[in-house]
């Protein structure tokens, strides 16, 4: 289980993203610098307790209209080796000390983290309370086969978000533009056979939902 530290990060991890989003092929925001706000997003914990887990999702008002992104993050207290090119930056922790974050779509344990959650494996997290479930987060999968093989995090970015191998020729693909569905129900696209979806606050107030992820049959 993860426990939370409610301490200081230089930089922030809105200030890390702040850098690293308009660098990515699905970022749709202004020509200035993002003007991001935390706006959502749960934990996953790591079985061997080694790396922070975190789906934030932050809203963006640099842009014509106010903009969700989805980031995926990963928190590691040393390198991830390969992973150079995943690297959204290098944050001093006020009790950890220095922690390497990285883009999870890159991590092996995020994304086998993510596939033990489509499954029904393991429970989200809440973001910002140790032990604590986030009843939030809904999943489904209605497909054969168990998904805890080996992973290996292949990620390819795109305009649309990022697709990741998974098991058996599945692709799991990542919403990063969000956008809330009718009445917090998931609306699955044709060939999904499971999804993470979630909950994120917008600009006025108003708690939205939508799909975080899907898992696409072969």
């Amino acid at each position: 289980m993860a426990v939370i530290h409610h301490t200081v990060l230089k930089p922030t991890k809105l200030e890390l993203l702040a850098a690293w989003l308009p660098t990515r092929p699905w970022y749709r925001g202004g020509a200035g610098e993002p003007k991001l706000a935390k706006a959502g997003g749960f934990r996953l914990d790591d079985p061997q307790g080694a790396v922070g887990i975190e789906f934030l999702v932050v809203t963006d008002a640099s842009g014509p209209r106010p903009t969700a992104y989805l980031a995926p993050l990963t928190y590691r207290g040393a390198p991830l080796a390969g992973a150079e090119h995943a690297l959204v930056g290098v944050m001093e922790h006020g009790v950890l000390g220095r922690r390497w974050a990285y883009d999870g779509c890159h991590d092996p344990v995020l994304v086998a983290q993510l596939l033990a959650l489509v499954e029904g494996r393991v429970q989200a997290q809440d973001q910002n309370t140790s032990d604590a479930p986030d009843r939030e987060v809904t999943r489904s999968y209605t497909g054969e086969g168990a998904l805890f093989t080996d992973v290996v995090a292949t990620a390819a970015d795109s305009p649309e978000g990022t697709e990741m191998s998974a098991p058996h020729g599945m692709t799991l693909r990542l919403h990063r533009l969000l956008h809330p569905t009718p009445d917090g129900r998931p609306l699955l696209p044709r060939g999904a056979i499971g999804h993470v979806g979630g909950a994120w606050q917008l600009p006025d107030g108003v708690r939205a939902s939508g799909l975080f992820a899907t898992l696409d049959a072969p």
